[in-house]
């Protein structure tokens, strides 16, 4: 079967679906055993190699010329290259598809309609008025997590019967601890830290992280930092006039977007990734700790107990307090409990890796798409 990949988040994106996208080619590149893929992006990647690419364009700075692009030249595209089947890794595809080629949809979460309030207005409309659509027309629904799967069945009935769970890998961070301090030695980070990695955004839930961490450093004369690692994204104001109101100000770093090196490095010496998003489809930081030896304190909703196992330190996100405790029983970790606490999130992430997603991705369409069409 040859299917067709809509690649452009990993062009135009730096959050969850990004990373996404692009394990899903590089590990389809390499661990594809079954079928066919091509890749449709607006740029192509010299490096990449075992997959074909195809560029399309997109002008952002014309609305006539991006519907163009998903009305015409992509459907056009891919009916001339003769595909099966194409995979929307961010759930918006191409319009105007032959009926012979199957829609297969990725869901990462339901955010825009669970909580429309820390979304903008423009994207609330689209989700509401595009979604039902994308989803009636799927041949076949993915989900990262049981809780997304729940979410979809809860919220949309008529995927009951098309939807496939797979969790996700996260061997794009590196599978140990390291002892390499480049990042933090540029930085002039000397201090241990706390932190946190994610788009700076409300559901990221970063005040109360805030908060925590004063009731934290109120308990404590040690000088202990707060790392911040994410891009700004919407509606972060209140987050920002916290931070510049906050008596541990000078303590607290924000290093932006960091590629996945320094975010290896940023694991491996941290007292503990602290996680408390009010949802999440995945959670992708949680197991990249892991798999680094770091610890973490997570909130107890969503995917996070699916993602953090049992070994997580969680806590009521709506509660700083509770934020703090969780943070404080982890400090109080003995050098031996820590080392063993160090060995089993590793081994428990180890089982989350993008070769075993290839193998279910491709066994998922085999039996949803090849059977059905005969």
């Amino acid at each position: 079967m040859k299917v067709a990949i809509i690649a452009d988040p990993i062009d135009n994106q730096k959050g969850g679906i990004h990373v996404y996208t692009r394990e899903l080619v590089k590990a389809l590149a390499t661990h594809s055993q079954h079928h066919e893929y091509l890749l449709l992006r607006e740029r192509i990647d010299p490096d990449l190699e075992g997959i074909e690419q195809i560029a399309v364009p997109n002008f952002r700075w014309g609305l006539g010329i991006a519907a163009l692009r998903q009305f015409f030249a992509v459907p056009w595209i891919l009916a001339r290259k003769g595909v099966d089947a194409v995979l929307e890794p961010a759930h918006f595809g191409p319009f105007n598809l032959p009926k012979r080629i199957h829609r297969i949809t990725m869901m990462h979460d339901l955010t825009p309609i669970l909580f429309p309030q820390y979304h903008n207005w423009h994207s609330q409309q689209l989700q509401k008025i595009f979604l039902p659509g994308i989803l009636r027309r799927a041949k076949l629904v993915l989900s990262n997590s049981q809780n997304t799967t729940r979410d979809l069945h809860q919220h949309y009935p008529q995927t009951k019967n098309k939807t496939a769970t797979i969790l996700l890998g996260v061997d794009h961070i590196q599978r140990e601890r390291t002892r390499q301090r480049t990042f933090l030695n540029q930085k002039e980070i000397q201090s241990p830290y706390w932190l946190s990695v994610g788009t700076i955004e409300p559901r990221k839930n970063l005040v109360r992280l805030l908060e925590a961490y004063r009731l934290f450093r109120d308990k404590h004369n040690e000088k202990t930092l707060l790392l911040i690692v994410g891009q700004k994204g919407w509606k972060s104001e209140s987050f920002f006039e916290a931070l510049e109101q906050h008596p541990y100000r000078e303590d607290i770093i924000l290093p932006g977007f960091v590629p996945d090196e320094a975010l290896t490095e940023l694991y491996s010496h941290a007292l503990a990734l602290i996680y408390p998003s009010e949802y999440e489809g995945f959670g992708f930081p949680v197991l990249e700790a892991y798999g680094c030896g770091c610890p973490v304190v997570c909130a107890d909703n969503s995917s996070l107990p699916e993602v953090g196992g049992k070994w997580a330190f969680y806590h009521d996100a709506y509660d700083a307090h509770s934020i703090y405790q969780a943070m404080q029983s982890l400090s109080n970790l003995s050098d031996t409990q820590r080392h063993q606490l160090q060995l089993e999130v590793i081994k428990w992430a180890d089982s989350f890796t993008w070769k075993k997603y290839v193998e279910e991705f491709e066994q998922v369409l085999s039996q949803n798409l090849i059977a059905a069409s005969h």
